[in-house]
C-alpha cells in the first residue's frame, strides 16, 4: 500500500516537466487514482519505484498522458458503432427474449451508457412488453458521480439532433442540460475495478469496454477479455474500442460479427 512517505512530489514535478500536465490543476486524489491504475499495469508498488520506471521506459509517458486524460468522452462516440447497435445488435438480442441486460465497463462521465439508454428507450418505445439494465462502471467515483447526476454542457451536446435534446433532456437555468429521469432509471451506476477479476454480474447479453484496454499489459487485455467471456451468455457481444484488438491468447473465445467496428459474440 502506498503511504505518505513521499515521492509523490518528485513524481508530479516529473509529469509537469515532462508531459505538460499541471497536476495541480487537478484534485490529488484524482492525479493518485491515476497514478495507481498505471502503477498497477506496471507493476511498481510506489511512486519513487513508478518515477524510475518512467526514466528506464520512456514509452510509458504516453500510457500516463492517456491516462491522466482518459475522461475525455462523448454522446455516440464513433457513430457507425451506435448505428449497428441500433439497427442490429439490439434488434437481435431482442428476438425471442424480453429483457436484456448490458454492461458499459469504464464508462467514465456516463455519455456511453446514456447513448445506449437513447436507443433503448426508442426500442421500448414500440414495444411496452420489453425491458434493458444498463449497468455502468468505473473506478473513478469521481466521475461516477458525474455520470449519476447526468448534468451537461450544452457543448456536450454537440453530436445529439434538436430533437434528443428534447425527448432526453431538460435545460437546466445555468445553461446545463439534465438527462431525464425516463433514461436514468435504465443505468444504474457502481464502482468497479476492471483488475478484480470478478464482473459486476453476470448472464449478461451485451459488454461495452470502448477505449479501455489500450492502456493495459497484454496479459491485462486477456485476463479481461476471458472475464469478459464468462460473464457473457452463450451468443453475447462484446464491443471494444476501435482501436483495441484482442490477443492471440483469447481471440478464439470471440467471432467478429464487424471487424471494423470491433463487434463480437461469445464463442461457447
Amino acid at each position: 500500500m502506498i503511504t505518505a512517505d513521499d515521492g509523490f512530489s518528485a513524481l508530479k514535478k516529473y509529469i509537469e516537466q515532462t508531459i505538460k500536465i499541471q497536476c495541480n490543476n487537478y484534485k490529488e486524489d484524482y492525479i493518485k487514482r491515476r497514478l495507481l491504475s498505471r502503477m498497477r499495469s506496471t507493476s511498481t508498488a510506489t511512486y519513487p519505484d513508478y518515477l524510475r520506471y518512467l526514466h528506464e521506459h520512456p514509452p510509458e509517458l504516453e500510457n500516463l498522458r492517456n491516462a491522466l486524460t482518459i475522461n475525455v468522452t462523448e454522446f455516440f462516440r464513433d457513430a457507425e458503432v451506435y448505428d449497428l447497435l441500433k439497427k442490429e445488435v439490439l434488434p437481435a438480442l431482442f428476438h425471442g427474449r424480453k429483457t436484456i441486460r448490458i454492461w458499459c465497463a469504464g464508462c467514465s462521465t456516463g455519455e456511453e451508457p446514456y447513448s445506449i439508454a437513447m436507443i433503448l428507450h426508442d426500442i421500448i418505445a414500440a414495444d411496452k412488453s420489453l425491458s434493458a439494465q444498463i449497468t455502468a462502471t468505473d473506478i473513478d467515483e469521481v466521475v461516477l458521480k458525474k455520470a449519476k447526476d447526468g448534468i451537461y454542457s450544452e457543448k456536450a451536446m454537440g453530436k445529439l439532433s434538436a430533437a434528443q435534446i428534447q425527448r432526453h433532456f431538460t435545460k437546466l437555468p445555468d445553461g446545463n442540460y439534465q438527462v431525464k429521469p425516463h433514461l436514468q432509471e435504465l443505468i444504474r451506476f457502481r464502482p468497479h475495478d476492471l483488475m478484480s477479476g470478478l464482473p459486476p454480474a453476470k448472464f449478461l447479453d451485451l459488454i461495452t469496454c470502448r477505449n479501455v484496454t489500450i492502456y493495459f499489459t497484454e496479459k491485462q487485455k486477456d485476463d479481461l477479455a476471458r472475464m469478459f467471456h464468462a460473464a457473457l451468455v452463450p451468443g453475447g457481444y462484446y464491443v471494444m474500442g476501435k482501436t483495441e484488438y484482442l490477443g492471440r491468447e483469447v481471440e478464439g473465445l470471440f467471432t467478429p460479427i464487424n471487424s471494423i467496428q470491433k463487434i463480437y459474440t461469445r464463442k461457447d
